[in-house]
């Protein structure tokens, strides 16, 4: 199955230098809010790139509200707990989230009591991860063509370390796995960071992560195996694509802000124009390069709007993988 996300990415990137459809007028905004501190829950641990560039984008536009956001970091169970916790959250606009795309699974594969669609409040789509395959240098593995030969020598020995049960690097590993026939051990982990350090310490033969893993490679301690883009990135030239590979398979997966249900047009109205601002700062721009990490913008009707129809998408996949529950 072809796991596409060009219609997000065409949207999302024109929309950057489009209008602001679909959003309350900043008019209507409550010039009150914010009179205190934000809390900006992310979903992976801290250190990694997620994090990284959240807090960047929070310290952007925190100058912009006139007041601090802190972030708070709750990895774990597939990126799920922030937007969990918002379930029991006042829609006040004081407590708002990053929100991965493996939510998008959960209510096919855990059995979630929410709905990810309407039970929050979609404010914008900031970026999204491009994905690779690597390996560590000290593991002997050179390419993709010897992680395949080495797997069908080794009928369920190879281990492939992701970012956690349903995320994406989970999934699409899954499925390139089961289009090649290859009998593998799937380890999650709670984040790149975390992935990183068991990957170069032996832990996982290959690592199924976001383009994080770059600055590994570019210092000699992983090599690049494959890329799940359309086309090669720019900073690992020589690295192909699953297409090239002979996998129909690409994945890239934004990721934005939201709010508890209920909250206000113009709290919402506010968050959502300050974090564009923050969005189109220089500071925030360099960080998402050093993360090969595009700034693809959603207004929130979009934004919602992307979000049911990746569900559906998601359902498909994990129907594919015999992995839902309904």
């Amino acid at each position: 199955m072809t796991m596409r996300r060009r219609t997000c990415l065409q949207a999302g990137l024109a929309a950057m230098a489009g209008t602001l459809a679909g959003m309350p007028a900043l008019a209507w905004a409550d010039d009150s809010f914010p009179r205190r501190a934000i809390k900006l829950v992310v979903a992976f641990p801290a250190g990694g790139p997620t994090d990284i560039t959240m807090r960047q984008l929070a310290e952007n536009a925190s100058k912009i509200l006139g007041q601090p956001i802190i972030v708070e970091n709750r990895p774990g169970a597939s990126g799920s707990l922030p937007a969990s916790q918002l379930q029991s959250t006042p829609a006040d606009g004081y407590t708002i989230a990053q929100l991965p795309m493996s939510v998008m699974r959960l209510p096919f594969t855990t059995g979630l009591k929410w709905n990810p669609v309407e039970d929050l409040s979609y404010i914008l789509n900031v970026t999204g991860y491009a994905f690779c395959m690597v390996a560590s240098t000290q593991s002997g593995l050179k390419s993709w063509d010897d992680v395949v030969a080495w797997a069908k020598a080794n009928p369920g020995k190879l281990t492939i370390g992701n970012t956690g049960t349903y995320t994406s690097p989970y999934v699409t590993s899954a499925i390139i796995a089961q289009q090649l026939g290859l009998d593998v051990v799937h380890v999650p982990y709670k984040g790149s960071a975390e992935l990183m350090r068991a990957t170069m310490a032996g832990e996982v033969m290959v690592a199924a992560d976001t383009s994080a893993v770059i600055p590994y490679v570019d210092e000699g301690r992983m090599v690049a195996l494959n890329v799940w883009t359309e086309k090669r990135l720019p900073t690992l030239p020589n690295t192909p694509t699953l297409m090239e590979l002979g996998l129909p398979t690409t994945q890239y997966s934004p990721f934005g802000l939201v709010g508890p249900k209920g909250m206000s047009a113009s709290v919402q109205a506010k968050l959502h124009d300050a974090f564009k601002q923050a969005m189109e700062m220089e500071s925030y721009q360099t960080m998402l390069k050093r993360f090969e990490m595009l700034p693809i913008y959603m207004n929130s009707a979009d934004y919602k709007a992307f979000a049911s129809e990746s569900t559906a998408l998601e359902r498909e996949a994990l129907k594919q993988l015999n992995a839902s529950s309904v």
